[in-house]
């Protein structure tokens, strides 16, 4: 007989082994040691607040994304979000200011909220906002960026406040990374690591998973360099196919088993990495983690949404508090239903069932 899934407990488990495996990593560099350490009481510490919330019968997400702009210089082929208009090659006048995310990221940690992702667009246009974001000490904050910013100003800045960690897409070797986000960027990106590698700062990589890239990516040779490079974590995101074109890119069945069984694997023989799957994780965890259940996403404009792959939103928290927005009409829709838990063929349940998500969203809207 399986056991019945606890959502709180995993993610809570989660967050507790990413803490533990950075701080085995680290335990060369005391100054970054010292800095986990310390987030780890702070971890553990959230962690309470949210059970105690749980107990009173509110739910609290270890995590949120959120993306801080919409802007990015860089036209990556199949990108999810240029082809939803989420993504643009100029700055919006209706984005969230500074201050406004500084206010989020308040809110958030008297919450308990643990992480806190940093998407984009490209994030680090936005200097400003990650400012605000080392100030929260409390907070671990994964910035995913094309690296193509990473200046002197930004690795004294990561230096200073450990809790920002940069998380560099790319997507193999040379070949393929140039290919898809352009040419010259792979050397940038190793650049970027062996610069960070050398002051002691730790970092991670994103790689999107695609058919023509899932064996480079899960070798022992890419990985083996990203290891001797300094990297500490590889999150695998399989490819979402927004178009008829990309289908063909998107890992089926059997590739998805085989990166399922791979990770496990690296995770036992390899331990000096953390090894992060989405959505595989998710699945093997009971479903979807979208909309509040263990996380949800805040888009530049302020809009919560369910997740970046699921652009629909009911409230904005320009206009309410994030307590309030975690349980709108759409998230508590989506939350008491079972689309979350539903099986699915792409990287998505949510983008793949997005016409019955937007019927959702009108009738909590209606309400």
């Amino acid at each position: 007989m399986n056991k019945e899934f606890d959502m709180q407990e995993y993610m809570t488990k989660g967050v507790e082994r990413v803490v533990s495996d950075a701080v085995k990593a680290t335990l060369k560099n005391p100054r970054e040691s010292a800095f986990m350490l310390s987030f780890a009481g702070a971890s553990a510490a959230a962690s309470a607040k949210r059970k105690k919330a749980e107990k009173n019968g509110e739910h609290i997400p270890p995590f949120l994304i959120a993306s801080i702009t919409s802007k990015c210089n860089l036209h990556c082929a199949g990108c999810y979000s240029r082809c939803n208009h989420a993504t643009v090659d100029t700055e919006p006048v209706t984005q969230l200011t500074d201050e406004d995310w500084f206010n989020v990221f308040e809110e958030a940690d008297g919450l308990g909220i643990s992480f806190i992702l940093l998407a984009g667009g490209e994030p680090m246009l936005r200097r400003g906002v990650i400012e605000a974001a080392g100030k929260k000490k409390n907070i671990l904050f994964p910035i995913f960026t094309n690296g193509t910013f990473m200046d002197e100003r930004y690795f004294e800045l990561f230096d200073k406040c450990r809790n920002l960690i940069p998380i560099m897409s790319i997507e193999g070797k040379k070949e393929l990374t140039d290919a898809r986000r352009g040419s010259g960027i792979y050397e940038r990106l190793i650049k970027n690591m062996d610069e960070l590698n050398k002051r002691g700062l730790i970092f991670g990589t994103s790689v999107t998973v695609t058919s023509e890239n899932i064996s480079e990516v899960t070798s022992d040779g890419f990985l083996d360099e990203l290891s001797l490079r300094g990297c500490r974590a590889v999150i695998f995101v399989e490819f979402v196919p927004v178009t008829e074109e990309s289908k063909e890119l998107a890992p089926q069945d059997a590739e998805r088993e085989y990166l399922k069984e791979r990770i496990i694997h690296l995770r036992e023989e390899r331990p000096e990495i953390v090894y992060i799957s989405f959505p595989g994780d998710e699945k093997s965890s009971g479903g979807c983690v979208a909309a509040g259940r263990g996380f949800f996403h805040i888009n530049s404009h302020g809009g919560a949404e369910p997740c970046p792959f699921s652009p629909y939103s009911d409230v904005n928290i320009k206009n309410t508090s994030l307590r309030e927005a975690m349980h709108s009409p759409l998230f508590m829709a989506l939350r008491s239903g079972d689309i979350l838990k539903d099986d699915h063929d792409g990287g998505c349940v949510l983008y793949e069932k997005r016409e019955l998500v937007e019927q959702l969203m009108k009738g909590a809207m209606a309400v």
